[in-house]
């Protein structure tokens, strides 16, 4: 079975991004040469998940080849309907439903990129196998929460850390499935 992961960075006090989406933070911890394992672990996955948000904010800063390389299937999820381009996908059904049947279709691994909302209604529904945060050593004060209240409590193993030079800690988490 396909496992889906979240590989995501968050300041210290637990926010995705400042007010009005501003990730200008994340450019305190650029080295060039260090992808902070970005890499090894999109060669593990063949598909992609993000909100509709993120997908703006990526193509207006990173270029749509950043999603959309051939490779991959991307799923942007989104509350208005727009035909596929190349294979990205605006889908506009029900998120739980469609991870459930990519899950128990064929393929590497899938891939959640945000943004907060889409991570917490998978939260809730008990669907994200694997958390990989990269802390950046960053204390925001406000903005958009990584985890917002009102989940399940989820029980999880420390799979690996891993520390760089740039002040950002890696942490590499895996849903228990027993308590």
């Amino acid at each position: 079975m396909r496992i889906l992961s979240i590989y995501i960075a968050t300041s210290l006090d637990g926010y995705i991004a400042k007010p009005n989406d501003d990730l200008g933070f994340l450019k305190s911890v650029e080295k060039e040469g260090e992808d902070y394992g970005y890499a090894s672990f999109t060669s593990t996955i063949d598909t992609i998940i993000l909100g509709r948000k993120t997908y703006d904010w990526v193509l207006k800063e990173i270029g749509s080849s950043h999603y959309d390389n051939g490779e991959r299937d991307v799923y942007v999820i989104t509350r208005t309907a727009r035909p596929k381009v190349g294979k990205t996908n605006f889908y506009t059904g029900n998120l739980p439903e469609l991870v459930r049947q990519l899950k128990s279709g064929k393929g590497k691994n899938i891939y959640c990129d945000g943004g907060a909302e889409i991570i917490n209604e998978l939260l809730k529904d008990d669907l994200i196998d694997e958390i990989i945060i990269s802390v950046v050593p960053v204390l925001l004060g406000n903005g958009t929460r990584l985890f917002k209240d009102g989940r399940p409590e989820q029980w999880l193993e420390l799979v690996s850390t891993k520390s760089f030079d740039t002040g950002l800690a890696q942490l590499h988490y895996r849903r228990k499935r027993s308590y």
